[in-house]
């Protein structure tokens, strides 16, 4: 037994400085802590709240072990099959727990759709994907999990950038133990970055706090206020299902576009085309759609399988999580909820 716990313990101390750049290799944890320190009083952030949000830090090797097990490039070896997703992630858990939050919150919906354009549906949806509505919002300290990664040094900028990021949320008057979530700093029931609340949490019911963590009107509002931030145009749906012809050439409509960011995930859409010029080819929308609506077409499991013209809301989706997986899932959640 004392042999496991050694063999356990000098694990754990590998995992931490095994991994270390030259940089953290030149500056011990409780270093770059201080240099921490003293760029968040540049920024202005109060003394006792850089006091309560460091007190005790040290690195986590449980964050740089999820930090480094995170995919690198994907290979050119297919996609999985995305009705299997589906089904694991628009099912019933989701579907009837949505129904009721979108209920319960019409009034506050409503107010919210008139404000900044988005679909009630969405935003439940998109707060059901992430925390399960409320109920899954991640364990982790961010202080201590934002300050590794930083250490880490793999991506430096960005994880340094949302420590003191999340001091600036500290000083607004929220508690260490109220900032908990997930391994790579996203928390509350939206999972914001803490630069993006900074940046775009919303007070919902004006009470003067964007509360994310517990109340419902702020977290709707806040998504809301990303979507439209993000580009959302309001009035026309994520996309809706298509008929394609059997024998269709989808290769003839193939995208010569390459995204700057995430191009797996958009080499699978078609050209954008209207609606009308989708018909001509033969693509009929199962819902009605204006035929002056530019849409690409997505077949994800190919020929023969369900199809769907994706509107440029689609790509607003793909902005909270760049996957076709989750986008696709989000809409359809959506659609469930609504129904």
């Amino acid at each position: 037994m004392k042999f496991k716990r050694l063999y356990q313990t000098l694990a754990m101390a590998a995992a931490v400085f095994a991994v270390q750049p030259a940089y953290a290799q030149n500056m011990s944890f409780d270093s770059y802590v201080q240099l921490l320190m003293a760029k968040a009083r540049a920024q202005g952030v109060s003394e006792p709240t850089i006091a309560r949000m460091t007190a005790g830090l040290e690195p986590s090797s449980r964050v740089i072990e999820l930090d480094q097990a995170q995919p690198g490039s994907p290979t050119s070896s297919g996609y999985p099959p995305l009705s299997n997703y589906i089904e694991r992630h628009v099912d019933q858990a989701r579907i009837a727990p949505g129904r009721r939050e979108y209920a319960d919150a019409r009034g506050t919906l409503a107010a919210i759709e008139r404000e900044f354009g988005v679909p009630g549906e969405i935003l439940v949806a998109i707060w059901g994907h992430e925390t399960a509505y409320g109920r899954v919002r991640g364990g982790f300290d961010l202080s201590q999990a934002l300050a590794t990664l930083a250490w880490e040094g793999r991506r430096r900028d960005l994880f340094e950038n949302e420590f003191l990021a999340l001091l600036q949320v500290a000083d607004k008057g929220y508690s260490r133990s109220e900032l908990q979530g997930s391994w790579a700093g996203a928390f509350g029931n939206p999972q914001f970055l803490p630069s993006v609340y900074l940046r775009l949490a919303t007070d919902g019911d004006g009470d003067g706090r964007a509360n994310i963590f517990t109340n419902r009107a702020d977290t709707l509002a806040s998504i809301a206020n990303y979507f439209r931030d993000a580009g959302w145009r309001t009035g026309q749906p994520w996309g809706v299902g298509a008929a394609v012809p059997r024998g269709f050439d989808t290769a003839a409509v193939d995208t010569e576009l390459v995204a700057p960011v995430c191009p797996r995930v958009h080499e699978r859409h078609s050209q954008f085309k209207t609606v009308a010029e989708w018909r001509e080819l033969g693509i009929r929308p199962l819902r009605p759609l204006a035929d002056t609506t530019l849409v690409s077409l997505f077949q994800p499991d190919g020929p023969g399988s369900p199809a769907w013209l994706l509107t440029s809301n689609y790509r607003v989706i793909l902005e909270y999580n760049c996957s076709n997986y989750y986008a696709m899932s989000v809409g359809l959640l959506a659609d469930e909820i609504a129904r």
